[in-house]
């Protein structure tokens, strides 16, 4: 098949009813377009998502002219191939309407050969987003999803695009996706299946090709495989007839996720001949591995839910990935790999895309792979209900089949998931709304996609939803079974401690808020009035109703009033950092009931105060630093008995409460290790008052736990525990802890000082330092580590990317 890339054309766009065109980018939007010609503002600035958002109440048109080159115009047959248009519109070529479109999920195609000119004009016209769907809503009002716009369940267009507790109203339109002509003639690919059939000391694998004929017969053509190893050896099986072929790998090299092992990956090619002539071929890389979750039951009652990778059930560390940007166009292989790279940076092994966004590019698994992410991917429904008549499941069939198979040979591709939090929904409010949307459901997830999954993905685990227990209603929230979204900490309130009250077997969704980097915020304002975090502005700029209050009511009950803008968002994005900490230390000191920690979310897609630990401007909060750390292979947390959890207010009477600790080191590597562990009590100054050293051997996978330590003794606002791992004189992992809240701790100035050699800088300490931040003047500089704490003495780190200029250090000793 010949390709000729129409995106290389010059476009223009204009709205509807207006003369006046501005030149277009395909693949891209009228955002993008209209931003580049000068004719919008920025829609993140200030209240401008307002503007941005009225704009599309209109129509818009794309149109450009081509003339086709000459080796497609000598083939027998001609399409037109869009990989993605957002998302009302009709196609016309040579004004003839080819289609008409409602799926931005979807490829679109149309047979063009007997349509086309030596001169073509192509046309598409878009519909105004925003009145397709107030016109159907006011056809059947449902309930919606926080501060999205009423309406959006009823277009098959990213969600979240109308607004989310996170994202903005901004409902983009366009050729968001490449468009091609494609010439063939005798046959095409459509697709490849391979499958894998593991032994020991060999993989078979089963190649089931999916051919589309054209006058002539599958008998008349011969198919090609080609086969490179990782370490560049060559597996060649050609002219042999077009059917099912197995190739048999011996001493393959498997994939692995990260920190398991390495990823390595096999391509493979797929040709189509006719003779001697080539008339299609598919390459693709895949890793050889088998990728299944277990839920096997478990002893303390339930059962596990724990992604198994070849044989070996791993602990699930990661995040929750939302769309890149409210501008798709922006998004690039570049963007994407720099964002998953830092969610590897940070340990990470798994990534789920949530299903209110859209299925991402291609290069964005290619990535995955690469990295050794694993992937959970939902189908694009969430938050809310759906009405399956005969037009929508046709049209979401077409959507299911074209992912899947888009989708499944990639190493990274973990589990297939049928929605977002809609299982739950179903549940408690579906009957309220309507009864048959209870039917439908059953329907749509557990029925048609997970049929399709079997038949085009069939070594690919399907989960009918999350949080499930396994689906048909049966308690979707339950937390001895399969995954859950744990929300009592933010939505319901509760304090950090309440996460250790809970065994959840795969926890995909936890989260907290914190505010971005000062300098994101001068992204969208440059008013010093908007920078209190009451004001309109940065109210515009949190999605998530009262949450601003709610970020200050947790920081007061941990620490002191903050005297500024900058100290309030430094304390803010600690509260974050701290609040995820308690969970994930908690999960993984029970490894082997809780096989999964993924925490909302790993990004933004505009500059907005938020859940994620990387903003839009791509600058690290404390929670990335820290996701580094607890995410680490070998990883010593605390579990404290304290001020925090003794379920006592300050004036409660009796005022006494245990004190004590026990240390736990989780082991998620492959090897026992023989380890010391050193905890101490420390004086404010960082002057031990006693401690120990223990000798451990932690065993592969697992989690130790040393004895309990009672501190009845201890004072609490003068004293502190300081704990590490070691690898002979290695520090493997280390932290501190304070039996009092934060904010009644009597920190004493530890007169932190900088020193900078090349692109190292070494931060002094002359008492304890709790959560030392150190950052540039224009607060991108990503470090080796960065919100440590520090027993006194100095401690250097590497500067990973940005520069030193205008370096300043400080620590929760700052905050007042």
């Amino acid at each position: 098949m010949i390709k000729q890339d129409l995106g290389n054309n010059e476009w223009s766009m204009r709205m509807a009813g207006t003369a006046e065109c501005v030149k277009a980018k395909v693949p891209g939007s009228v955002y993008g377009d209209y931003l580049a010609a000068g004719k919008m503002e920025d829609p993140f600035w200030k209240d401008n998502e307002d503007a941005a958002c009225a704009l599309m109440e209109n129509d818009f048109e794309y149109q450009t002219t081509f003339t086709v080159d000459d080796d497609i115009l000598k083939e027998n047959r001609i399409a037109l191939h869009f990989y993605g248009l957002d998302t009302i519109a009709d196609v016309f070529l040579n004004g003839e309407k080819l289609g008409h479109t409602e799926n931005m999920h979807r490829e679109w195609e149309y047979e063009v050969k007997d349509k086309l000119k030596d001169k073509n004009e192509l046309k598409v016209y878009f519909y105004s987003p925003n009145k397709y769907i107030a016109r159907r809503h006011l056809e059947d009002e449902r309930f919606r999803a926080g501060d999205a716009m009423p309406g959006f369940n009823k277009i098959r267009k990213a969600h979240c695009m109308f607004g989310w507790d996170w994202g903005a109203h901004l409902p983009d339109a366009g050729i968001w996706r490449p468009v091609y002509l494609f010439g063939y003639s005798e046959a095409r690919v459509d697709s490849v299946l391979v499958l894998q059939e593991h032994e020991k000391d060999a993989v078979n694998l089963k190649i089931k090709p999916e051919i589309k004929t054209y006058g002539v017969s599958e008998d008349e053509l011969v198919q090609d495989i080609i086969i490179i190893t990782p370490d560049g050896k060559t597996i060649e099986c050609r002219d042999l007839p077009v059917k099912e072929k197995e190739i048999r790998i011996d001493n393959p090299i498997l994939w692995w996720p990260n920190g398991y092992g390495s990823q390595d990956l096999y391509k493979i090619s797929y040709v189509i001949r006719h003779g001697e002539k080539e008339l299609d071929a598919w390459t693709k890389r895949i890793g050889l591995r088998t990728i299944t979750v277990s839920r096997e039951p478990l002893d303390i009652g339930g059962e596990e839910f724990a992604t198994t990778v070849n044989g070996l059930k791993i602990f699930s560390m990661g995040a929750d990935y939302i769309p890149e940007d409210h501008l798709l166009g922006r998004v690039t292989p570049e963007t994407t790999k720099k964002l998953l790279a830092s969610a590897k940076w940070a340990n990470h092994n798994s990534i789920r895309v949530w299903g209110g966004g859209y299925y991402p590019d291609d290069w964005f698994y290619d990535i995955c792979d690469e990295l050794g992410l694993l992937v959970w991917q939902d189908f694009m429904f969430a938050c809310n209900l759906y009405d399956l008549d005969e037009e929508f499941e046709e049209n979401i069939k077409i959507e299911f089949d074209e992912n899947i198979k888009r989708l499944r040979h990639h190493a990274s591709l973990a589990i297939f998931s049928g929605n977002n939090e809609i299982e739950e929904m179903t549940k408690y409010a579906g009957a309220f709304f309507k009864p048959t949307l209870t039917r439908d459901y059953i329907i749509m997830f557990e029925r048609i996609i997970k049929n399709k999954v079997k038949e085009l993905a069939p070594q690919t685990f399907y989960w009918p939803s999350s949080p499930s227990s396994g689906g048909s209603f049966d308690k979707p929230t339950d937390n001895e079974r399969g995954d859950q979204h744990y929300w009592e900490v933010w939505h319901g309130n509760k304090p950090f401690s309440e996460y250790r009250k809970y065994l959840f077997r795969y926890c995909s969704e936890f989260g907290f808020q914190s505010f971005p980097a000062e300098k994101t915020v001068d992204t969208f304002t440059d008013n010093p009035k908007d920078k209190n975090i009451f004001s309109y502005i940065m109210e515009r700029h949190q999605r998530n109703g009262f949450a601003n209050g709610k970020i200050m009511n947790y920081m007061q009950q941990t620490y002191l009033y903050p005297s500024d803008f900058n100290t309030l968002i430094y304390a803010s994005q600690l509260l974050q950092a701290d609040g995820i900490r308690y969970g994930v230390e908690h999960f993984r000191r029970n490894r082997g009931v809780c096989m999964g920690s993924i925490v909302w979310q790993l990004n933004d897609c505009w500059p907005v105060a938020s859940w994620a630990s990387i903003d839009y401007a791509g600058r690290y909060k404390a929670l990335h630093y820290y996701e580094k750390r607890f995410f680490a292979p070998i990883m010593i947390s605390c579990e404290e008995e304290g001020m925090m959890n003794s379920g006592k207010f300050l004036n409660n009477y009796p005022k006494d409460f245990n004190k004590s600790i026990r240390l736990a080191v989780a082991n998620e590597t492959g090897r026992s290790e023989k380890l010391t562990v050193h905890w101490a009590v420390r004086n404010a100054d960082a002057s031990v008052v006693k401690g120990e050293s223990i000798e451990i051997e932690t065993k592969p996978y697992s989690t130790t736990w040393l004895d309990k330590v009672d501190l009845s003794d201890i004072k609490v606002f003068d004293q502190y525990i300081s704990y590490d791992v070691c690898r002979g004189d290695e520090v493997l992992s280390q932290g501190t802890v304070n039996l009092s809240f934060p904010k009644y701790f009597h920190y004493e100035d530890p007169k932190l000082t900088l020193s900078v050699e090349g692109r190292k800088i070494t931060v002094t300490a002359d008492k304890y330092a709790k959560s030392v931040e150190i950052l540039n003047e224009n607060e991108d500089i990503i470090l080796s580590d960065n919100y440590f704490d520090m027993n006194a003495g100095s401690r250097t780190v590497e500067v990973e990317s940005g520069d030193i200029k205008g370096l300043k250090v400080r620590s929760v000793y700052d905050i007042h």
